[in-house]
């Protein structure tokens, strides 16, 4: 008989994890120990092996991986959604992965991770990613973004229009904003669209509230003809992003007010570049510190490079231990062609994945000889090197990274703007000032 109980009826039972637990007082046994634990939860393997405050951070940062959403994802109309270009299954999985089917929507890729110290550029928890996985594909993610625009209707019975391009008169042209824009006024599918070039050639009446006959007897018009067009000014739908975008698709339509409506959905595909942020499944974050190329990168005796280097640091303190066994699991699974579980409270053990390891001629403890990439020589100590899975989360330095040195400045106060969006200044506050005092500035 299975029960489900709620969290009033909870404080009244008695519950049993394990069925040798269960004595004369016990009123319920759980299905399974793994159930104590949530969905975020229950796709982090062997977090029983993890610092707790670990596998919180991890269930934060699940839910900012990029993957597959959906099997409609290709149809979908989303105002920001991130995909990954090549998602794959766990190496390392457990049950509630397969109970929610996350092996058929991923969020992430097994990276061939080598843990040691490489140039400098991989301490404070930085990662050193290899070029050519880059190339092939590592972390390739595409952005999709929505812009609308409504065309309304007015008290004075005008409404807002979509006119054609503007015409250069010398080169008989469109001018360089109007470029993408098809004669309707709307830009093309498939065009590639710059910084501050026109994506709806918008017009709104100057006057939304007085017809054009009492615009006439108040002199705010020069139009002398009842019939003439009432004055415009120019409101476009113009594309603000200092990286060139695609349009994928133009949509148009209307709301439930009958208003007509354009919908725009733009698409950028990006690749990794350093300050971009990456997360193993044990709350291990961190951002790419250097990308290089795969000759200079460490090999094993098959010729393999990694896909990840990470620094030994990230380890002692955190207590992942976790993280070191998904390493053994995955380079077991990979050697034998099969998945292995890292199921909390229970999964494979370390002694079976040894086992594994020993028989396909591989150290007992995941550890490789690794040959330098620039000497071409033998590193001098056994490196820990294995498939972990990692995800890229949505924090990618392209929509964040911000400085100015003049620009606008607020009416009323004469201080810089705030804010990226408004390419703002960056405040120089108490702290700043004291250094700049303690670099000896009167």
């Amino acid at each position: 008989l299975v029960e489900y109980l709620d969290v009033n009826e909870e404080g009244d039972s008695n519950i049993a994890v394990y069925e040798k637990d269960i004595d004369g007082k016990t009123t319920h046994l759980e299905i399974e120990p793994f159930t104590l634990l949530g969905a975020c939860a229950g796709l982090i393997p062997y977090p029983h092996h993890n610092q707790s405050p670990r596998n919180t951070y991890q269930c934060a940062m699940g839910k900012q991986a990029m993957g597959a959403i959906g099997y409609n994802q290709s149809q979908r109309c989303d105002t920001l959604l991130y995909l990954l270009v090549y998602p794959q299954r766990q190496m390392v999985k457990t049950r509630t992965i397969e109970l929610i089917n996350l092996e058929k929507l991923p969020a992430g890729q097994n990276a061939i991770v080598a843990v040691m110290s490489y140039s400098g550029y991989d301490i404070e928890d930085a990662l050193i990613l290899n070029k050519s996985s880059l190339d092939r594909g590592f972390g390739r993610c595409i952005v999709y973004k929505k812009q609308v625009v409504a065309m309304k209707r007015y008290p004075n019975q005008t409404c807002d229009r979509i006119r054609g391009p503007l015409i250069n008169i010398d080169t008989k042209k469109p001018k360089w904003e109007h470029e993408v824009l098809d004669v309707d006024g709307i830009v093309g599918v498939g065009e590639i669209v710059d910084n501050k070039q026109v994506l709806v050639n918008k017009y709104t009446p100057s006057s939304t509230t007085m017809t054009l006959a009492e615009q006439q007897s108040s002199g705010l018009t020069t139009a002398n003809n009842v019939f003439a067009e009432p004055e415009e000014k120019e409101t476009p739908l113009i594309y603000r992003n200092p990286v060139p975008a695609c349009i994928e698709k133009v949509m148009l339509t209307s709301n439930h007010e009958d208003m007509f409506i354009v919908k725009l959905l733009t698409r950028q595909t990006r690749r990794p570049e350093i300050g971009d942020k990456f997360s193993s499944r044990h709350g291990q974050k961190g951002v790419c510190g250097l990308i290089v190329q795969q000759e200079d990168m460490p090999f094993n005796d098959l010729g393999m490079c990694p896909d990840i280097i990470m620094n030994p640091h990230g380890y002692p303190s955190r207590m992942t231990i976790g993280k070191l066994i998904e390493l053994l699991g995955g380079k077991a699974g990979v050697l034998e062609g099969k998945f292995h579980y890292g199921t909390a409270f229970g999964g494979d053990k370390i002694v079976d994945l040894s086992k594994v390891l020993i028989d396909k001629g591989f150290n007992y403890l995941g550890k490789d000889i690794l040959t330098s990439g620039l000497t071409g020589e033998p590193l001098q100590s056994y490196i820990f090197f294995g498939p972990i899975f990692y995800q890229k989360l949505k924090h990618m330095v392209q929509d964040k990274m911000h400085a100015r040195a003049r620009g606008p400045r607020s009416v009323l106060t004469r201080q810089p703007t705030e804010g990226r969006s408004r390419d703002g200044g960056l405040r120089l506050g108490e702290m700043e000032r004291d250094c700049l005092i303690g670099y000896g500035a009167r």
